[in-house]
């Protein structure tokens, strides 16, 4: 059986608001990174995907004990379920993620699915050390 894993980035990080909707169904790995750019869209940020190599955002990677329920909860609480309207402000999709000791890995990653103009840059790429 093949593992799925999920890279959070910002509000479900240890230490924010919605970590508590991992702990049932996730067990921490690794702190990783995904080669995109981060963005400050409300009270919450954004990613979307770079070809710039240098263009890095820091997250956390998760092992998925229980695929089906995290992933439902997830997509509603990303307004990207069903129950949503299109388009959805996420999409959730599989990326190549790089962990901290240098391996990779492919993970779920909630990706920012509408324009960036007018929204801030997160620089460092990590929501929680702007």
């Amino acid at each position: 059986m093949t593992e799925d894993y999920l890279f959070v980035y910002g509000t479900l990080r240890k230490d924010n608001a919605r970590h508590d909707l991992l702990h049932r169904y996730c067990e921490f790995i690794a702190l990783g990174r995904l080669q995109g750019s981060l963005y400050q869209v409300s009270h919450y940020p954004g990613v979307i995907l770079s070809d710039d190599s240098r263009q890095q955002v820091i997250g956390e990677v998760y092992r998925i004990n229980n695929k089906e329920l995290l992933l439902a909860q997830l997509d509603d609480y990303e307004e990207c379920s069903a129950s949503f309207c299109e388009p959805h402000e996420y999409v959730r999709s599989r990326h190549n993620i790089t962990l901290a000791d240098g391996g990779q890995l492919n993970a779920w990653v909630y990706l920012y699915n509408r324009p960036t103009t007018g929204l801030k840059l997160i620089p460092s790429g990590d929501y929680l050390n702007p």
